[in-house]
């Protein structure tokens, strides 16, 4: 065998048996010879590319002739990706060869033309697309994570979804949701006819003008049988109308009206999704193109669907949080109602108020109580069981209770508090609570406090000044930890108002409480002589937030002008002063 070069046969093996595309072309490229498998790939027999020009057997492929030219100039072998279609049958939407190509020269040294090495690498380049476009929706989930659902407000939750899908792959975009409420106080929907509330809008800025025509968040809408959104919602899956004509735009709309002002706004493409979420229908979000913008494809619906499903979880666990929210707020509401809004004596004026926790926190166990005692004083109580939640407004009743119960037997404040403690771990509470305990005799102008790990009373003077009254916490009740409890006297003056409140009232995250209660000690109250209620909003308003993160309870007290004497034979033993 020949060691320069190789038998006939072996290159007839080469260029016949190989996958890769063989070409060899004259300096004018023109098409010398290709072997079987080019031929394949270019879908016409090899002998019909003899003599032809690229551009002639493969007119749709981008074969980058000015590089093979340059190769033929220089001698420098080059390697490009060309892309296009040929003549023959492929199940890509468009193909990619990656050539390598060199050029051939005599014994001389004078260019005779080009060699071409062509692999198809159309399976690799879509791969290497779907690997692309998973990365890029992960990382749009990623900020979807981030951005939607920062809050547990529905309807602010909604409003970042449509903000993020307008930047994303939309002209604009709606998010329609059902209503839980059951539209009460409206007109019910027509026959036949699905109504919904719009929660959120959102557009480009060449869109949004256009869009107001359609309306505006927090309106409801009424959907014709059949529209786009009923059929999302029955089916579950997304309804597309890429380009639609008049006729589908009927259909898909709310109403038949409805068309001529799309056509008027440029509308001429629509995508429902459908938000649900732990086997609930939630509602539904709406996109649309306008003007240039292109229909929308598979990988827009992919999208489309993984931010929806991304969302509808945000969203149920707003709308779970708001109706536990709801009725936390009602039942706290019912268990405060009374019969702590009446005064526990004829000789002291009581008022209370109650805040509930702002939209993104849920009621606490805030609690206040005025007892009638058996010996003509009154007693005084201001409480907070530990977490949030119907559990914990549930709990505080319970504390209300046991409080009662333990009035029944006379003593000091602290052996009130030594035996609620006790009540509470024989029965196994799950959840402590603070407690601060007043007794008063309005009578003989005077007050008596133990503390079970509450915040100080206050005393509003006729001034309008504020004194923090220093009576020692001990453990909360229902610890376990044995008491430890005191009773002290407090200075109470006619006029005066004694105030007691829960940390909502004067706490603040990341601040120290010494510097919180400084700032109710701080307060001066021009005319705190007149209505308890007054008095009490007025401190609310000065010192609690606009949207509290914890319940604020309040209670005054205040000694009346005149008060009634006391049956000395019901005078129960109290700590001397």
């Amino acid at each position: 065998m020949d060691a320069t070069y190789p038998p006939e046969w072996l290159c007839r093996a080469l260029l016949d048996r190989t996958d890769a595309g063989i070409a060899f072309l004259d300096v004018d490229l023109r098409y010398v010879y290709v072997n079987d498998a080019l031929a394949r790939m270019n879908g016409l027999p090899a002998p019909a590319h003899v003599g032809r020009a690229i551009a002639d057997v493969v007119p749709k492929v981008d074969a980058g002739e000015h590089v093979l030219r340059e190769v033929l100039a220089d001698g420098t072998p080059r390697v490009m990706v060309s892309s296009g279609q040929t003549r023959a049958d492929s199940p890509h939407e468009r193909r990619y060869w990656q050539g390598s190509y060199f050029r051939l020269e005599d014994e001389t040294g004078k260019p005779r033309g080009l060699g071409a090495i062509v692999m198809e690498v159309s399976a690799d380049r879509e791969s290497q697309r779907e690997l692309e476009r998973a990365r890029e929706r992960l990382l749009l989930l990623d900020a979807a994570a981030v951005r939607i659902g920062t809050t547990l407000e529905m309807d602010q939750t909604c409003q970042e979804l449509v903000d993020l899908l307008v930047e994303v792959i939309a002209d604009a975009a709606t998010v329609e949701v059902l209503s839980m409420s059951g539209g009460e106080g409206r007109r019910p929907p027509p026959h036949g006819t699905l109504r919904l509330r719009r929660a959120a809008m959102a557009a480009r800025p060449a869109m949004r003008d256009k869009m107001r025509q359609f309306g505006v968040p927090g309106e409801h809408v009424d959907y014709q049988p059949g529209a786009a959104i009923p059929r999302c919602l029955e089916t579950g899956r997304p309804v597309v109308s890429n380009l639609a004509t008049d006729a589908e735009l009927a259909r898909a709309a709310p109403n038949v009206e409805r068309v001529a002002r799309y056509r008027a706004a440029g509308i001429h493409s629509a995508m429902t999704v459908p938000l649900a979420a732990r086997g609930d229908q939630i509602g539904t979000v709406t996109l649309v193109r306008a003007g240039m913008s292109a229909a929308f494809d598979e990988e827009d619906i992919a999208v489309a669907r993984a931010l929806a499903d991304r969302a509808a979880l945000s969203l149920d666990n707003a709308r779970r949080y708001t109706r536990e929210h709801a009725i936390a707020v009602e039942l706290q509401r019912a268990l405060l109602a009374a019969p702590a809004t009446e005064s526990p004596h004829a000789g002291i004026d009581v008022a209370t108020h109650y805040l509930p926790a702002g939209t993104s926190d849920l009621v606490g166990g805030d609690w206040f109580d005025t007892v009638a005692l058996p010996d003509g004083t009154a007693l005084l109580a201001m409480g907070d069981v530990m977490g949030h939640g119907v559990e914990a407004a549930v709990e505080m009743s319970h504390y209300r209770s046991m409080l009662r119960i333990a009035c029944g037997e006379p003593g000091s404040p602290h052996e009130l508090l030594r035996r609620m403690d006790a009540l509470l771990c024989a029965v196994g509470s799950e959840r402590p609570a603070t407690c601060l305990l007043v007794f008063a005799d309005p009578v003989r102008g005077r007050c008596w406090s133990a503390n079970a790990g509450h915040l100080p009373p206050a005393l509003v003077t006729t001034s309008g000044a504020v004194a923090l009254l220093d009576v020692p916490p001990g453990p909360p009740l229902g610890a376990d930890l044995g008491g430890g409890y005191e009773t002290v006297p407090l200075a109470w003056g006619r006029g005066e108002t004694l105030l007691l409140y829960t940390d909502g009232l004067v706490e603040r995250r990341f601040e120290d409480i010494d510097a919180s209660l400084a700032r109710l000690a701080a307060l001066r109250l021009p005319q705190a002589s007149g209505p308890l209620d007054v008095l009490l909003a007025r401190i609310v308003q000065r010192l609690a937030p606009a949207s509290p993160e914890d319940d604020v309870a309040l209670l005054a007290a205040r000694q009346r002008t005149r008060t009634r004497p006391v049956d000395n034979s019901r005078q129960a033993r109290r700590p001397s002063l």
